[in-house]
């Protein structure tokens, strides 16, 4: 029996059973079960952490915990004793409102790289003492087991060590890298030929990727979206995949990147019976096409992924079509046109939507009432995006995709003295919004252009068929490509004679969606080119490209660096009535981002609503995106706390987000973790100011599962940590700051829960020595001074400009200069 006495006050139960304590106990270990860790080839050990935490409804008691592993002759799982430690009581732990109370003991163990460094699994069991049972992890919980997997000294650049029964149709090269530490080729092959309106279509086969225990891919969840799937074993997603991933058990990354948007050939990886990958090619030239995939083995995925993303690039480049007229005026664009205060109202200022915020049945009065509400509630606003609904359209009634856009004028119901009213009084009554977008389709509308109306009359038309299946099929009628450039030159200098500023163009997919080849062939790149002229010719920067993750785009529009960043939208809408999108869409971003982090874009995660279950959630993804924030509440119903812990007024009077300069994606240790693995989704981002030496790493922390879940969150896990700097890690929520720490450190680490739908913004602040002048006589540890940013926001050390800058001017006074960007509390 145990004593019935904790913390000198009675305890309830008279007899305590170590069954009763085992089932309310629960343990973390460093590195994580249920994901793989890889040790890189000049690691030897690595140190085990294990937190064991116990109710404190019952006594503290002593405890004992075992690794138990296979890194042994034969795979032969043995147990590995963990030593007890006293040194980590200082280990922050960052706990929920509605969390029991729990004891914490440390337990560590170092284990050495097998002599054969083959992958290890492991897991831990604990108990109270040796006369009682062992609990294992996994009777508890569905956590896996972890694995460790040991990289080779010498990778092999030899394209065959990689994969095995490959198409001798496929032609490789080796090619050198731009992206250190890694072996890159070039797989080429031929693709038949189009027939008359019927393209061609070739299946080329990869082979199957040898040793490899887990796989990641991006898809085409839907034509327009990308989204992540991922496995184990057999390659096998159920989409068509643009970027593959294979994580090999010798802990390389081999990834695989299908390249389209040259030569009219559009290339995705299939897979095939026992795991083979299958390029997938269609071409809608009438002449032979090729298929282009990059391949590249690294050491970690983001090289890997980086190589074939600076080879995809230079091969872009060396096919562009683009006329030498428009590549000049591109350039003109690109030095000159591009002025700063608009990229900072532009990215940096808060922006209203009206989509889910007004609904469809859209008109200026419920604009103008929805405006008047955000400053009635002090809510200012910098950007307003005039969503679907306001053109004007033929067959009332009908679908959305068979209606089609008849004139450039907004329509009369909802707008009856024309646009330029709406737009003028917008301006006149709210002087502190900067720009006005206003929406439309790239084809017109969802159902392209009217037959009947005036756009019809004045431009060449052609009817093209759309694939059946979804919501697109039928046929449709669309500006003919002879009169592409014109009709978007006059319908652009309508909208800045009205007013109007910015736009939103969607439904950019639909080219894509074209059934017929030669229609494909004939509007693919010339809609792109006209529309991206057109809105750097007229809107500058200003411009957001939807429903446009289709791989001809990705490559042929977005990647290509000769124009300013365009803003693209990174995943599907934000679905306020569906209460399960909403962890995946935070997922499906935070991987989605890890391509189109190096396109030439700012990734968009699109609206959201400040009054919602899900908002705090919403919004701490959104701050650490690195792209802008849209609102799109329903006017009256706004969490005025929330938005200002996202934003920060300048002295200007206007409103910025702390928007970080890196753009926010998955971290490199959770990319082939899977959505339903009881993980946090850690997205990691970085922020330097404009010159400083060394910057400030921000994790967002994300409970994506449906129970609540506890982990340690190293510092290995922020991005661009240094090692021979000191840091202190400081949560969002509560205000909490950890104890100093460096990589070698014994702890490096937080220990963090969260409930269902909790999240957290962990941010890793470097330390600043502070030596006095003159030097002090005793040898006394130098201060060390961290500066956070401004307080009370998501992101507020993306408020700080540059690098802060320390003065100790004696007698225990320090002055810190430092450069930000909105007002706010500094704190340091």
């Amino acid at each position: 029996m145990f004593a019935n006495v904790i913390d000198c006050k009675p305890f309830q139960l008279k007899f305590v059973r170590p069954a009763q304590m085992l089932l309310f106990s629960n343990a973390l270990c460093d590195p994580p079960l249920g994901q793989i860790t890889v040790l890189p080839q000049e690691q030897q050990a690595i140190t085990f952490t294990v937190v064991l935490e116990s109710s404190k409804s019952f006594p503290e008691q002593e405890w004992e915990a075992v690794l138990w592993h296979n890194g042994h002759e034969n795979h032969e799982w043995k147990e590995l004793a963990l030593q007890e430690t006293k040194e980590s009581k200082a280990l922050l732990a960052i706990e929920t409102d509605n969390r029991p109370q729990v004891y914490r003991r440390f337990f560590s163990i170092v284990l050495h790289r097998p002599s054969k460094a083959l992958p290890i699994q492991f897991t831990l069991k604990w108990r109270l003492s040796a006369n009682d049972t062992w609990r294992w992890v996994n009777e508890y919980s569905c956590v896996n087991d972890g694995q460790l997997y040991f990289q080779p000294h010498t990778p092999s650049n030899d394209f065959l060590d990689y994969f095995k029964d490959y198409s001798r149709e496929l032609s490789i090269d080796r090619v050198e890298s731009e992206a250190p530490q890694t072996q890159l080729w070039s797989l080429t092959s031929s693709v038949n030929a189009a027939a008359d309106k019927a393209s061609g279509i070739t299946d080329t086969s990869l082979g199957t990727p040898k040793s490899f225990g887990r796989w990641f891919s991006l898809v085409r969840i839907w034509t327009p979206w990308l989204a992540p799937r991922h496995g184990e074993g057999q390659f096998s997603p159920h989409e068509d995949a643009v970027l593959s991933s294979f994580l090999r058990l010798d802990g390389l990354h081999l990834v695989l990147l299908a390249v389209s948007g040259i030569d009219e050939v559009l290339t995705v990886f299939k897979p095939a019976e026992h795991g083979n990958v299958i390029a997938h090619s269609r071409n809608d030239s009438t002449e032979v096409g090729q298929a282009r995939i990059l391949a590249a083995v690294g050491s970690t995925f983001n090289t890997a992924l980086a190589a074939v993303m600076y080879q995809a690039r230079k091969v872009v480049r060396g096919y562009d079509t683009m006329s030498q007229d428009l590549k000049a005026e591109m350039q003109i664009a690109l030095e000159k046109d591009v002025k700063a205060e608009w990229m900072e109202n532009w990215y940096d200022g808060l922006t209203y939507c009206t989509w889910n915020a007004l609904g469809q049945d859209l008109h200026e009065q419920k604009i103008f009432d929805a405006l008047d509400t955000l400053k009635e509630e002090g809510i200012q606003i910098t950007n307003l995006i005039i969503d679907d609904n306001w053109q004007s359209l033929d067959n009332q009634g009908q679908s959305q995709f068979h209606r089609g856009m008849t004139d450039f004028e907004a329509n009369k119901e909802g707008f009856p003295n024309g646009l330029k009213h709406t737009a003028l009084t917008i301006r006149d009554k709210h002087p502190n919004i900067q720009h006005i977008a206003v929406w439309h389709a790239l084809l017109g509308y969802w159902g392209g252009i009217s037959p009947d109306g005036s756009i019809a009359k004045n431009y060449k038309t052609r009817e093209v068929r759309k694939a059946n299946g979804g919501l697109a099929g039928g046929t449709m009628t669309v500006v003919d490509e002879e009169d592409v450039s014109r009709m978007y030159d006059d319908f652009y200098k309508f909208l800045l004679a009205s007013g109007i500023d910015s736009v939103k163009t969607d439904a950019q997919f639909f080219l894509d969606r074209m059934d017929d080849a030669d229609d494909r062939r004939s509007f693919m790149k010339t809609y792109q080119d006209a529309w991206t002229i057109a809105s750097l010719r007229y809107f500058s920067i200003k411009a957001i490209s939807c429903m446009s993750l289709i791989p001809q785009i990705l490559f042929h529009t977005q990647l290509p660096t000769n124009k300013p960043r365009l803003m693209v939208r990174n995943s599907d809408d934000f679905f306020p009535d569906v209460p399960s999108s909403h962890p995946f869409h935070i997922f499906t971003n935070a991987l989605t981002a890890l391509l189109t982090s190096h396109l030439n874009v700012l990734p968009d995660w699109d609206m959201f609503q400040t009054s919602h279950p899900y908002s705090s959630f919403h919004a701490a993804a959104r701050c650490i995106s690195g792209g802008p924030i849209y609102i799109t509440d329903t006017p009256g119903q706004h969490s005025l706390p929330l938005i200002a812990s996202m934003t920060a007024p300048t002295i200007r009077g206007t409103t910025r987000i702390l928007r970080p300069n890196a753009v926010g994606k998955c971290i490199e240790a959770s990319v082939y973790t899977p959505y339903s693995a009881l993980r946090f989704l850690k997205i990691g981002t970085f922020h330097t100011g404009s010159t400083a030496t060394y910057g400030t790493s921000i994790l967002g922390v994300f409970n994506i599962s449906e129970q609540s879940l506890t982990e340690l969150i190293p510092l290995r896990d922020f991005d661009g940590i240094k090692p021979d700097l000191i840091y202190i890690i400081r949560s969002h929520p509560s205000g909490e700051v950890s104890p100093p720490m460096a990589l070698d450190s014994d702890f490096p680490m937080v220990n963090l829960a969260l409930d269902t739908k909790g999240w957290n913004i962990l941010t890793a602040y470097p330390l600043h020595p502070i030596t006095p002048s003159p030097a002090p006589s005793s040898p006394e540890p130098p201060t060390q001074i961290a500066v956070l940013g401004l307080l009370g926001k998501m992101t507020g050390a993306a408020a700080v400009v540059g690098t802060p800058h320390f003065e100790h001017r004696g007698n225990g006074i320090v002055k810190i200069s430092a450069t930000v960007k909105a007002l706010g509390i500094l704190g340091t």
